[in-house]
């Protein structure tokens, strides 16, 4: 088809990838500013701020990210957000007033807290003592000092991109969901879940605002109800978000075919993954969607209610998964060259 105009439009779901998108799509730059990891020792990270230079996109990955510590090292008792609080300060004195967060990777289960404490809060213990922001703190905070936050936030909103549907607490909820994988122990996540719970109520004493019954509160180890509940942010679709700024639906209205794909579809592909939000939009248009995948296990009933014409998996059941990741361009390639032309 050497006709055929082709847009190549990297996606996310308001998670890592949004840079690049942004980035391919020239709508702003990526600002560097020096801030700190989620230990507290010092790193440069980058921001996207936008071409109207009002608004600016934060990934909390990128200074508070799991991927910025070596295993040893992940703890969410001693991790914070703090680093993260540190961008979201820097954007706001460059005159940005319309922040997205999105959360996702990050080590942290804080509540947000370090970001609180990075904009100006403190956390107090019983005798008033001020608190180091991080898991361990949350259990020994009395109240809550807002009297010093930046000025900066009057005239400023933070919206978090938020995918999931988790609550902060439960057995679902941000410790017994995430926070194994962030290096806690049993008896941590106790600790965390506690701790979560007696911060909640702190804020709704401070602020009136009730946290636990947020849907997706428990995100980002907390982040997303400490956010709604501290600042007043609005937990939004991070699909939706990234939708809006990108033109995306314009995009599917005027092309004839789409060609999308993910490493594993399953059934819980249903549930937020970008293909399946790709064939919500390419359904109400009429378009049809291919999907290209590493392996597909979910059934033709949900694909086909979902609105994907048809979906190809590269690996065959008796590949090796190794070689199937070392050859996916190959295989990626063959893949829609050959199946490609029954949809032409």
């Amino acid at each position: 088809m050497p006709n055929a105009k082709l847009e190549q439009l990297p996606f996310s779901d308001g998670g890592e990838g949004a840079f690049e998108l942004f980035s391919t799509l020239n709508l702003g730059r990526l600002i560097d500013c020096e801030t700190q990891d989620p230990l507290g020792r010092p790193i440069k990270a980058p921001y996207f701020g936008f071409n109207d230079g009002k608004t600016a996109w934060i990934e909390l990955s990128q200074a508070s990210g799991l991927a910025l510590l070596e295993p040893r090292e992940q703890n969410p008792l001693k991790t914070s957000t703090y680093g993260t609080g540190l961008q979201l300060k820097h954007a706001l004195e460059n005159g940005y007033t319309q922040l997205t967060l999105g959360i996702g990777g990050s080590a942290t289960n804080d509540l947000g807290t370090g970001i609180f404490t990075a904009l100006g809060g403190k956390l107090l213990d019983k005798k008033g003592t001020v608190l180091a922001s991080n898991g361990a703190a949350l259990l020994k905070c009395m109240q809550l000092d807002l009297e010093n936050l930046n000025p900066m936030l009057a005239d400023a909103v933070i919206t978090v991109a938020c995918d999931v549907t988790n609550p902060l607490l439960g057995h679902t909820g941000a410790a017994h969901t995430y926070a194994a994988q962030k290096g806690a122990s049993a008896k941590d996540i106790d600790h965390l879940e506690k701790g979560a719970g007696h911060l909640a109520q702190i804020i709704e004493r401070k602020t009136g605002c009730a946290i636990t019954t947020v849907p997706g509160g428990g995100a980002a180890g907390g982040t997303a109800a400490g956010m709604y509940g501290l600042f007043n942010s609005p937990l939004k679709p991070g699909f939706e978000l990234l939708s809006t700024l990108t033109s995306l639906e314009e995009k599917i209205k005027t092309a004839d075919l789409i060609i999308t794909g993910e490493g594993k579809t399953d059934n819980q592909s249903q549930y937020g993954k970008v293909p399946f939000k790709l064939a919500e939009l390419a359904k109400k248009h009429h378009k049809p969607l291919l999907l290209f995948a590493g392996s597909i296990s979910a059934s033709p009933e949900v694909l086909k209610a979902a609105g994907i014409k048809a979906a190809y998996a590269i690996k065959t059941p008796s590949m090796d998964l190794e070689y199937a990741k070392t050859h996916a361009y190959t295989l990626l390639k063959n893949a829609v060259a050959t199946n490609l032309k029954n949809h032409i």
